[in-house]
């Protein structure tokens, strides 16, 4: 209850700061156009903005309805098995949606209401196109997209901060067991010398006891053993005093683990609680909404990579609408955990063998049963398809670029899963599924278990791949394994997969001895777009990503080597650009179409590298290929065509 509470109130605050923040840039917004404002008009303006009803208020949208005709026999037959349902779950049936939605509306709507709320209290000012519109799906879908990316990032953040903690409490338990074993080495070594005091006799521990005036010749020796019985007398006192020492440090190295872990689980909760608001946001998302943000901003890709995307976003989104058509809202995963106590006009999903399939329900739509994926699936696979054609990067989890696995942790954060980042952690904990029982949104890892994507039915995955450097649709691999998020984790660890030995990471394909086709991602030499490269640090220059990640790190290199950065003349080279270059210099550049700067693998180099033997150059010869660049044997010095300022990314030519 606390954490609910909690959560309204977060929610309540973002809502007054987003509106704060749009009063006052529709306020500066009319100082911009009306610098004549007298302040009485300026007056009038923040008194209409604070007396304005709430667009959250009269109007708000009304709820989605939930399927109840045609309720499937096994759902009939749950309900009267189980006809006093308790009042939380009746509370999960009747779950429509409209918080949500009115959330949404009065933040999306704010930028259209505020200019009409102005345009009334300022005379003169025209009132903005649009103003009394109802705000559409597509803003809708922007707003959730901007919310759900917004708490993404703060889970993010709590997540590094997490992993300090962690770090942290490591080294104050590594500290602690130090301590722990000094109070030991102490306590052991008070322990044997009071042992040997205990059973010496009284003139051992005592010497001078032994003087005798009848035996005047053994006063040396016993005067001799006093003094070592009183050295080890103050030796035994400096072990009892270090030896409390080491109790002490022991009790402060224990605090220090308390703090440590105090401080660990108090991240963890924060951690916690925006997975949990997350969850709450796509659980109330209307599938009219989840539908439009599948739509947002994919790259266009290549041929038939771009039909097979875009059938895929279709596909997902006629499905979206026959749920919205018939009023239902996609259920959270937490109401499908018990198949006798799911929402109204729901009924479990059976398998071919008749037994529920875990994490999915089926409703009836005029006669045909439905399958109904958790809101968590919903979301998650509609932000991976608004993805479609971002590039490729080893090692980045978004929102620009991806790696395989980086990829669907990314789509299932936004859902409001936290998954680990490599595919083999990704299967290991997962809860498997049999692949002959897939659904959508599941989890599919290839053969070897070194590339993961995201199940969207009819055979299809999109995923991150470095077979072709781009998020994108692809057909499910043969032999695939498979988890389902939604399940949680599994009670014990799948096993590793066999390795398989034809492809590498995330789909790349093995290398092969000598030249390869520079061709990726299905673009034409010259046409690929400026959203599937990456910006390299010289303004008008860029590269396919894991060539520009490589050159910044060449250019790292050569910096530290010389105290300037590379000096880049050419790059990526456009066809239009590529039919420049020919027609300005016809014996130097390359056909229009066949240049290697047209797959983005290649750059010129000036700043002396451009001059066969010099020092820049002979660098370049010795260290470039650490990086992934070298110069083909046709720009050298005594090629075919020598080019000494022209290097390219891998062997291509």
């Amino acid at each position: 209850m606390a954490l609910r509470e909690g959560l309204a109130l977060r929610e309540g605050m973002a809502l007054r700061e987003g509106m704060a923040l749009r009063e006052g840039m529709a306020l500066r917004e009319a100082l911009a156009r009306r610098p004549d404002l007298t302040p009485e008009q300026l007056a009038a303006a923040r008194a209409a903005l604070a007396t304005r009803p709430s667009p959250g208020g009269a109007g708000r949208r009304a709820a989605p309805r939930t399927a109840t005709r045609g309720r499937p026999a096994a759902g009939r037959a749950a309900a009267r098995r189980a006809p006093s349902r308790t009042r939380a779950a009746a509370r999960r049936g009747e779950r429509t949606g409209s918080r949500w939605s009115t959330r949404l509306g009065v933040v999306a709507s704010s930028a259209l209401l505020l200019p009409a709320v102005l345009a009334l209290a300022l005379p003169g000012a025209p009132a903005p196109e649009g103003a009394g519109s109802a705000v559409d799906p597509t803003t809708l879908a922007l707003t959730a997209r901007s919310s759900l990316l917004e708490q993404a990032d703060s889970y993010r953040r709590l997540e590094l901060q997490a992993d300090q903690r962690r770090a942290r409490l490591a080294e104050t338990l590594a500290a602690e067991q130090s301590a722990r074993d000094e109070v030991t080495a102490g306590q052991l070594a008070v322990g044997a010398r009071a042992a040997a005091l205990y059973r010496a006799d009284a003139t051992t521990r005592v010497p001078v006891l032994a003087l005798d005036v009848h035996r005047a010749a053994d006063t040396s020796g016993v005067l001799f053993r006093q003094s070592l019985a009183e050295r080890a007398g103050t030796e035994l006192e400096g072990a009892v005093a270090r030896a409390e020492g080491s109790r002490l440090r022991l009790e402060a190295a224990a605090l220090d683990v308390a703090d440590a872990r105090a401080a660990v689980a108090t991240t963890e909760r924060a951690a916690d609680a925006v997975l949990a608001t997350l969850r709450a946001e796509v659980g109330d998302l209307p599938p009219e909404v989840s539908a439009r943000l599948a739509g947002l901003g994919p790259i266009p890709a290549a041929g038939a990579q771009q039909q097979r995307n875009a059938a895929a976003i279709a596909r997902w989104q006629e499905y979206l609408a026959r749920l919205s058509a018939a009023g239902i809202q996609p259920p959270s995963a937490a109401d499908l955990t018990d198949p006798g106590a799911l929402p109204a006009g729901l009924s479990p999903a059976l398998g071919a063998d008749g037994a529920p399939v875990p994490g999915v329900v089926w409703a009836v739509i005029g006669n045909e049963p439905v399958t109904v994926l958790p809101a968590e699936t919903v979301a998650a696979v509609s932000n991976a398809l608004s993805q479609l054609g971002k590039p490729f990067v080893a090692g980045t989890t978004g929102p620009e670029t991806y790696d395989c696995a980086g990829f669907t942790a990314a789509s299932w954060l936004l859902a409001g899963y936290a998954l680990p980042g490599s595919p083999e952690a990704q299967w290991s904990g997962g809860a498997a599924v049999p692949t002959d029982s897939l659904q959508l949104g599941d989890l599919v890892f290839s053969p070897g278990g070194r590339d993961v994507g995201i199940y969207l039915g009819e055979g299809d995955v999109v995923g991150a791949s470095a077979a072709t450097f781009q998020v994108g649709v692809r057909a499910l691999a043969p032999g695939s394994t498979a988890v389902r998020v939604p399940l949680g984790a599994a009670a014990v660890a799948n096993p590793a997969l066999p390795a398989a030995p034809d492809t590498g990471a995330c789909g790349a394909p093995l290398p092969k001895p000598g030249p390869v086709s520079p061709e990726w991602g299905g673009w034409a030499n010259g046409r690929i777009p400026a959203e599937a490269l990456c910006k390299l640090s010289t303004a008008g220059h860029a590269l396919r990503c894991d060539a520009a990640r490589s050159y910044a790190q060449l250019d790292a290199a050569y910096a530290a080597e010389f105290g300037t950065p590379l000096v880049i003349t050419d790059s990526y080279r456009s066809f239009g650009a590529q039919v420049a270059a020919y027609y300005r210099k016809p014996k130097l550049a390359a056909v229009p179409g066949t240049s290697n700067h047209g797959w983005a693998l290649a750059v010129d180099l000036g700043d002396g590298i451009n001059r066969a033997g010099s020092p820049q150059w002979n660098w370049m010869t010795a260290n470039a290929a650490r990086f992934g660049f070298v110069q083909p044997d046709w720009a050298g010095p005594g090629g075919e065509k020598p080019e000494p300022w022209h290097w390219e990314y891998g062997v291509i030519s």
